[in-house]
């Protein structure tokens, strides 16, 4: 199945400090980067995020419709995980909460527009 997701930036020295900051609360960490791309998480061998600049060369510009999800395990990580991501500079793309009887979501766009959620399902 997934095995990594990118988004892009502008600015990867930005982007790289946001990303790696907000999902550091997760015990992930930047374990490779080059001056085009910065890739977090637990390790190679596990499903890992991204940041990069267009390979393209053109700017990055964030989908209408596209999103990366986080799962979290509590609900109370998935307040503290979006509470990180709007105080480090992202903006609200709905608040935590209860979106059915089995999800709880936070959303937000980090500093390039791109939207992501934390999640618990049941």
């Amino acid at each position: 199945m997934i095995g990594y997701m990118t988004v892009g930036t502008q600015n990867l020295e930005k982007a790289k400090k946001y990303w790696s900051e907000l999902l550091g609360e997760t015990g992930a960490k930047v374990f490779s980067e080059n001056e085009r791309i910065v890739c977090i998480g637990k390790g190679p061998d596990q499903i890992f995020f991204a940041v990069c600049k267009p390979f393209d060369g053109s700017p990055s510009a964030a989908g209408n419709g596209n999103m990366v999800a986080f799962r979290c395990e509590t609900k109370n990580e998935v307040d503290r995980l979006y509470a990180k991501a709007i105080e480090l500079g992202g903006t609200d793309d709905g608040p935590a909460g209860e979106r059915g009887p089995t999800f709880y979501g936070g959303y937000f766009k980090d500093l390039d527009g791109n939207k992501a959620c934390f999640y618990k399902m049941g």
